[in-house]
């Protein structure tokens, strides 16, 4: 018989969307799945959508809850699993219509506690996809966990993110997601990674990971934060179970702090006392030793760090600098993401 999938769905207004996301799970070429449906408080008409969905189809199983976030709703979720297997999907999100099936055999053909699928960055007139590591047709890779650990601190062919994975659930079935925070999967990834022996990740990008038009510039909130406090927990477990990786860990976690410094930076309203700035420099300078160390090898992030020791001011003028020359091919530009041009929009 064939293992049972569950996939867990938290909806919080996403009423535009949320027929894309659904349709996409009932028309999967695996049927057999349950497909909780958790309604996080949502002011819209989405619990009335998902109710209309159950009627439908047997195989979804619909949860009401006041509103807690998506933590909250994942935890919800998992409370009604009986899969074998557990897939997360963001309700703005959608899939393929062969991404189980796939994941599944894979699963199985190489004895994986997780796989991963690949993934579209899908906006609302093209996709882009990341290869600079991979091509779609490339095959399958095999991490164990040391090298699983390595690649998720780096979080760039493995990603933190709880969707787009086919977990083994009883991996996951008592690790909750943290909640009240904002980047939830960095406080949660690494706690069930470190479990894993099989990981496996494969390159036809199945999944596609919606991208609304906001800014993050212009929506920035304190809340935004939660990712340093993330990434140093998670620092506090590498250095205790995988300490070989506290420089790619405080390298994650430099980087990190100097984005959100320069946002904080150009939205001074929500920090008018700079006490956040402040936490920030504070960090960076009592921890420059070791930081120092972390970025040895990485020319672009030692001039960063330097030069914000100094003030983060030069540091800011640095980066408007390479921005100008990069824009007149002074310098030459990022590797970027392959595009994907859409006939249609999504």
């Amino acid at each position: 018989m064939l293992p049972l999938v569950s996939v867990v769905v938290p909806i919080y207004k996403v009423e535009k969307y949320i027929h894309r996301c659904i349709e996409s799970i009932l028309e999967q070429t695996y049927s057999n799945l349950e497909i909780i449906l958790v309604n996080d408080g949502s002011p819209d008409t989405c619990g009335q959508i998902i109710g209309e969905y159950a009627e439908k189809d047997h195989r979804i199983k619909v949860v009401h809850k006041k509103n807690g976030g998506l933590s909250d709703a994942r935890n919800k979720g998992m409370e009604y699993v009986t899969g074998d297997f557990t897939l997360f999907v963001d309700s703005d999100d959608w899939i393929e219509r062969n991404m189980i099936e796939g994941l599944i055999q894979i699963s199985i053909d190489y004895r994986a506690d997780v796989v991963q699928s690949a993934f579209y960055y899908a906006y609302e007139d093209h996709l882009l996809f990341d290869n600079r590591y991979y091509s779609q047709k490339d095959p399958p890779i095999l991490l164990n966990n040391k090298e699983l650990m390595y690649e998720l601190v780096r979080n760039e062919k493995v990603k933190n993110f709880a969707w787009g994975k086919l977990f083994k659930t009883a991996l996951i079935k008592d690790i909750p997601f943290k909640k009240g925070v904002l980047f939830e999967d960095v406080f949660w990834a690494h706690l069930v990674m470190h479990r894993v022996d099989t990981y496996v990740v494969t390159h036809a990008p199945k999944y596609y990971y919606f991208q609304r038009s906001e800014s993050i510039v212009f929506n920035y909130s304190l809340r935004n934060l939660d990712i340093i406090d993330g990434l140093k927990e998670r620092h506090s477990f590498v250095e205790k179970y995988y300490h070989d990786l506290r420089n790619e860990s405080f390298t994650v976690i430099l980087s990190t702090c100097l984005i959100h410094y320069n946002l904080l930076k150009m939205n001074r309203g929500i920090d008018q006392d700079g006490i956040y700035k402040k936490r920030i420099q504070s960090y960076i300078k009592a921890h420059f030793k070791e930081l120092i160390v972390a970025v040895k090898g990485n020319k672009d992030l030692t001039t960063q760090l330097i030069l914000f020791k100094i003030h983060p001011m030069m540091n800011i003028c640095f980066l408007a600098f390479r921005k100008l020359f990069r824009k007149l091919k002074i310098m030459p530009q990022p590797v970027g993401l392959e595009r994907i041009k859409l006939s249609f929009k999504v």
